[in-house]
């Protein structure tokens, strides 16, 4: 298939529905009829004539025109054309040409960019991005794509590098003075040219790669504005983009409806409608009116949304609705052709042979080595499926399939830098931050569903007394101040600094190697710090302190030299060395090869990792003295999380290893010269992650029930072989005193729940167990009147439940209903748990007395001595200060998803940003001052919280800046690139919004994350 002939490639199949057709197969024959002669204006301004049959579609002109350029990835641009009434309107590939062009000798249609993707890395072929690079040379050159001068210099330095070659002073000065590329060009020369002499070696192609990575973080990229007023008369233009549709005024974006949050798009007459999602929080309208010059206005600006919509996020083109047999209503009209994931499936299976183009304009050569298909995207394989249909000229968008468990669009996370700020039309304000969560020059990403839209400023300790029934103890997530001893930069300073260092992803995940190593070798450094701690004490038997120094002590010491060896790659990489040698040295699949085949002899020692974990808890119960060093230890600042996850670190980092190479091998083409070592390498340690897998399962949920068994009281036997945790979280239980908040703890074969009582050791009191066994669950809101209720009723006792949110109770009725049925099979354990006897018989009915109240204040039955200090910030309290739940799938998520590096932050009401070392782990931010630090200033637990971008009224200028808001609490965060960014927000994302554990085992093929 890769030698079939550029003719072969493309053409139009009988449905009309595919813009390229797989090789071998012919285009349909060109129906009989008159022939006549179409001009097109290419983006290169060069006119080509086409003869086509009157009786055509506008889909085979479209298809002659993309087989004449051998235009694979043609689905990307349209037609565009003058019509009768003067107005520019795309080709419709579905109705014949004669319908179209009234006097098609007379009419010049335009080929140009119609759908512009947030990343031009989906753009596979150079050609492709050639021709994106001509259309955003048009658009600068016609005043369309408006940016500041320092964008606009940037910009055309790239468009002349790519026709001219290397800057030479002389020539340079002269083709700027004879060839304009944006207005008003001449007192930018010396900026252009100084940018120019910067972009020395660049081919064209990289050129075009470049101009393309600068202007789609622009506001205007992409944008064709339709002009219209608001109900107040204000005018306003309107436009869509990959995200949603879009309002500006001006030049400046002052709102966007992302798709998710449309229900439906329709026209009346003059009027533009746009139908949100009923929102029971908002008292604000659900159907937003704009008016337009005329009902045609309105259908075109229709017609691009409705095919916007669908080629960013429908998986294939919807189906043709059957026609009405006595009349007709509203337009029947449809997206055809293929989708952006089509298109980007189609390309990565099916192998062309690269047929060299001619740039014209250009005073070099493409050769045929430069062509290459570029860094791939992987984002359209999230892209989720939505049901549409368009009746009476409206246009329902069916509801985004926002909770596939944690997958992130790509698309949501491309930042844009707008021009300029602007006044905000009160009109639109008030819908802004609701709507949307995001209206923003920065990524769309609307606020995850069932969560709330506020977060945390580090500037207070988190006033969370609210969550609690009896509003008495203050909150154990208080994080400490983090004053301004941490470094504050200036913005121009960190902008001069960020440009030294190389732009390519590759570096990037490369960089990501070296923080997370330099926290994993602290961590490691925990555990040795822990042996020495409670190694020269006579209760700590022989075999532990064996087993720990056997296993910590080498792979402390062979990290220690792997990370000096990546440090030392990544300043060669950065060019802190001669210049000629730096080529060399810019990969690191060669650093890893040869240093995961030395790990792999001390991998044989991880499966130990348990028997620590064990000998551990043994020694422990053994020993009270013991026992008391532990806990000592735990409540070190050096112990930021659960000892016992610092002891399971060593396997979940080759976790880490593998997940980075599986980026690298996807960044790469095949031809890199560090593919075939990152292959090599992502296959050594596949197989030991392989082989240690079942075993790190059960390790984990050991460890999960060691933590919660250090979390309550009167249990137990809660670690007995067989035993699986699967949730944890807050619910309200109706009892005759109401509802009172409980937490709940869901294992294989039995429901704890407990109350946090006013105990001096901060820990939960169990008050009752509901064996699984025989059990059964039903909802119970209209029962009982109370929102999100259900029932579960056991054998001996029945009891009723309300969840905070419609998402929490479906999370918790799926998880029980699943071990429920596993209960029925399995022999799971049997041992009654409780201390002494405090299951309530009764149902709710039998509510005169209950022996439950908050004001609990049991300590352990066994205990006469003075209760020991406890973590009171453990997951089981973050859940109960944010009502919330959290699945052991969401723990082993979590695992996977850890990350280190620096991040700039800035509170809601400060000016400067802070430059902290933050470590992301356990559902929680960790913040240092720097690296080298050995403990952390101050922790943020996440769960609950929303993450976001900025609006454009927060005034934050910034690109890859995310926002972490909790009730009235706001921080901002700013990462160095593009790919950090996306990082950032991906497994920020995965704390934030807590998957169920059947919709996550459904979708690990492997997981996203």
């Amino acid at each position: 298939s890769g030698e079939c002939k550029s003719g072969q490639r493309l053409g139009a199949p009988e449905t009309l529905g595919i813009s390229t057709l797989d090789p071998g197969h012919r285009p349909p024959a060109m129906p009989p009829g008159r022939h006549v002669t179409i001009r097109v204006r290419m983006l290169d301004d060069t006119e080509e004539l086409f003869d086509i049959s009157q009786k055509a579609s506008g889909k085979m002109l479209f298809d002659l025109v993309c087989s004449h350029m051998n235009l694979i990835e043609g689905d990307y641009f349209g037609l565009e054309f003058q019509n009768h009434q003067k107005m520019m309107v795309w080709l419709d590939h579905i109705k014949p040409i004669i319908k179209q062009l009234r006097r098609p000798k007379h009419t010049t249609l335009r080929f140009t960019v119609k759908f512009f993707p947030p990343d031009h890395a989906q753009l596979l072929e150079e050609l492709t991005r050639y021709l994106f690079a001509l259309q955003i040379k048009q658009d600068l050159s016609c005043g369309r794509l408006t940016c500041n001068d320092s964008s606009a210099a940037l910009m055309v330095s790239h468009i002349i590098q790519s026709e001219i070659g290397d800057f030479e002073e002389s020539q340079c000065r002269s083709h700027l003075l004879n060839n304009n590329y944006i207005p008003d060009q001449m007192p930018l020369i010396d900026k252009i040219m100084e940018f120019h002499s910067k972009n020395i070696g660049l081919t064209p192609a990289e050129s075009d790669y470049q101009l393309l990575e600068v202007a789609r973080r622009l506001e205007m990229y992409g944008i064709r504005l339709h002009p219209a007023k608001d109900r107040e008369g204000t005018r306003l233009s309107l436009a869509v983009a990959h995200t949603g549709v879009l309002v500006f005024q001006g030049h400046t974006r002052i709102n966007a409806f992302n798709w998710s949050k449309v229900r439906k798009l329709s026209f009346k007459r003059k009027r533009f409608l746009i139908k949100l999602r009923p929102d029971l929080n908002s008292s604000y309208q659900d159907t937003l009116e704009f008016l337009m010059a005329s009902r045609d206005c309105c259908k075109i600006f229709w017609k691009i949304c409705v095919e916007y919509h669908a080629f960013f996020r429908l998986f294939e083109e919807p189906k043709p609705k059957p026609k009405p047999v006595l009349f007709t209503r509203g337009s029947s009209f449809r997206f055809s052709g293929r989708t952006q994931k089509q298109v980007i499936d189609y390309v990565r299976e099916s192998e062309f042979k690269k047929i060299p183009f001619e740039r014209r304009g250009s005073t070099r050569q493409a050769h045929p080595e430069h062509l290459n298909t570029g860094p791939a995207s992987q984002a359209a394989a999230s892209i989720p499926y939505i049901a549409c249909s368009d009746i009476d000229s409206e246009y329902y968008l069916g509801r985004d399939q926002a909770r596939m468990s944690n997958h992130s669009y790509r698309e949501q996370a491309m930042p844009r830098r707008g021009s300029g700020s602007g006044g905000t039309n009160g009109a639109f304000q008030a819908q802004q931050e609701h709507f949307l969560g995001v209206v923003s020059n920065s990524p769309h990403l609307s606020a995850s569903p069932g969560h709330s839209h506020g977060m945390v400023n580090g500037q207070k300790s988190l006033d969370l007394c609210s969550h609690s029934p009896d509003g008495r103890q203050p909150s154990p997530l208080t994080s400490p101040l983090l004053n301004d001893a941490c470094s504050v930069r200036t913005d121009d300073e960190d902008d001069v600094r960020r440009k030294r260092f190389p732009t390519d992803r590759a570096y990037f995940i490369a960089k990501e190697l070296l923080t997370t190593e330099r926290t994993y070798l602290k961590d490691l450094e925990v555990v040795t710090s822990f042996q020495s701690a409670v190694g020269q004490d006579e209760a700590t038997p022989e075999s532990l302190k064996n087993t720990i120094l056997s296993t910590f002590e080498p792979l402390h010491k062979f990290h220690t030299g792997f990370l000096r060896e990546v440090e030392q790659r990544l300043a060669l990489w950065e060019g802190r060395s001669n210049a000629h040698i730096k080529g060399d040295y810019q990969r690191i699949g060669d650093v890893m090869l040869k240093n995961l085949q030395g790990l792999k002899p001390l991998t044989t020692n991880l499966n130990k990792q348990s028997e620590v974990l064990l000998e551990l808890e043994k020694a422990c119960k053994a020993s009270r003295k013991l026992e008391g060093l532990c806990r000592d230890f735990e409540l070190q600042k050096v112990c930021y999380i659960p000892l016992n996850v610092f002891i399971l670190r060593p396997l979940h980092r080759l976790i880490h290893y593998k997940q980075i190479l599986e980026r690298l091998c996807k960044h790469y083409p095949a031809t890199h010269v560090d593919f075939r070592d990152c292959r090599a390498a992502l296959a050594d340690v596949s197989e030991v992650v392989e082989q240690l897998q079942g075993s790190l399962i059960k390790m984990e949920n050991f460890q999960k029930l060691l933590e919660l068994k250090k979390d309550l009281i009167g249990v137990d036997n809660l670690v007995a072989p067989g035993r699986e945790f699967i949730r944890l979280g807050c619910l309200s239980k109706l009892s005759g005193k109401g509802l009172q908040q409980r937490m709940f703890f869901l294992f294989n074969d039995v429901i704890l729940y407990t109350s946090r009582g006013m105990t001096p050791t901060n820990q939960f009191k169990v008050h009752g167990q509901l064996p699984l066994h025989g059990m059964t669950i039903r909802e119970s809101e209209d029962e009982w009147g109370v929102p999100h209720a259900f029932t579960l009723v056991g054998q001996r006792q029945s009891v009723v439940v309300a969840a905070s949110s419609l998402t929490e109770m479906e999370k918790w009725m799926e998880d029980i209903k699943m071990a429920i049925e596993m209960a029925k099979t399995s022999n799971g354990p049997s041992s009654d748990l409780l201390t002494t006897n405090l299951t309530d018989n009764k149902c709710p009915e039998d509510s005169s007395v209950e022996a439950e109240s908050e004001d609990d204040t049991t300590s352990p039955h066994t205990s006469l001595e003075r209760p020991a200090p406890h973590r009171g910030n453990t997951m089981v309290h973050v859940c109960w200060h944010r009502n919330t739940s959290v699945s052991m799938v969401d723990f082993s998520i979590a695992v996977e998803n850890q990350l280190s590096g620096n991040l700039l932050r800035k509170f809601k009401n400060s000016n400067g940003w802070q430059k902290l070392w933050v470590v992301f782990t356990n559902f929680s931010l960790f913040f240092y001052k720097s690296h080298q630090d050995d403990y952390p200033l101050a922790s943020l637990p996440l769960l609950g919280y929303s993450v976001t971008i900025p609006s454009e009224s927060e005034n934050i200028h910034k690109d890859y800046v995310f926002k972490l808001h909790f009730k009235s609490h706001v921080y901002y965060f700013r990462s160095e690139s593009e790919y950090t960014f996306e990082r950032w927000m991906e497994v920020i994302r995965s704390a934030t919004v807590p998957s169920s554990r059947a919709r996550v085992l459904n979708s690990k093929e492997p997981h996203p994350h």
